[in-house]
């Protein structure tokens, strides 16, 4: 069967039949398509529904400008917040953090070891050493300052252990 139409646009030698076939063909994809965009389509609105239930355009409004009003109050607070916590750690650096003691017994008499020495550093190592002699004659306390994690006065072995224990180079 000759078409005119065909003929004039150049096809007059191809069978209608597969004319006829690939049209269907791009029927059925285009009708595929179109299934799969209404279900897309479906749930979609079923999400705006949801989301839209009870409210109208004014009262969504509200809600969002409330949103943004937390969020520029959690940013305002979450700002303080480091402001504070720097200021901390900068006051946390000169508190004592780091604590070392040594109990012995001074002079092998008295037993109980009554004696002790003791290391109280910053995180910069920085603090003294508190040293007490216990002895017969009674109870005698000497400091030495510490820089950097050490003294400018010689330390005895205990202020030395006690010194070591506080800055982690020796356990007890």
């Amino acid at each position: 069967m000759n078409s005119d139409f065909l003929t004039m646009i150049g096809l007059g030698g191809i069978d209608i039949g597969y004319i006829l076939v690939g049209i269907v063909t791009v029927l059925l994809i285009v009708l595929i398509l179109l299934i799969v965009l209404l279900v897309k389509y479906s749930n979609i609105k079923k999400r705006y529904d949801k989301f839209m239930k009870g409210k109208n355009a004014s009262s969504l409004e509200d809600d969002m400008h409330g949103v943004f009003e937390d969020m520029k109050l959690l940013k305002t607070n979450t700002d303080r917040n480091k402001k504070d916590i720097r200021i901390l750690y900068k006051n946390m650096e000169k508190t004592f953090q780091k604590l070392g003691i040594v109990k012995y017994d001074a002079f092998n008499q008295m037993g109980g070891q009554l004696s002790f020495s003791l290391a109280l550093l910053d995180e910069n190592n920085d603090g003294f050493i508190i040293n007490s002699v216990h002895s017969s004659e009674g109870c005698y306390s000497y400091t030495k300052e510490i820089k950097n994690g050490t003294s400018p006065i010689s330390l005895g072995a205990e202020e030395e252990q006690a010194l070591n224990i506080a800055m982690g180079r020796q356990t007890k």
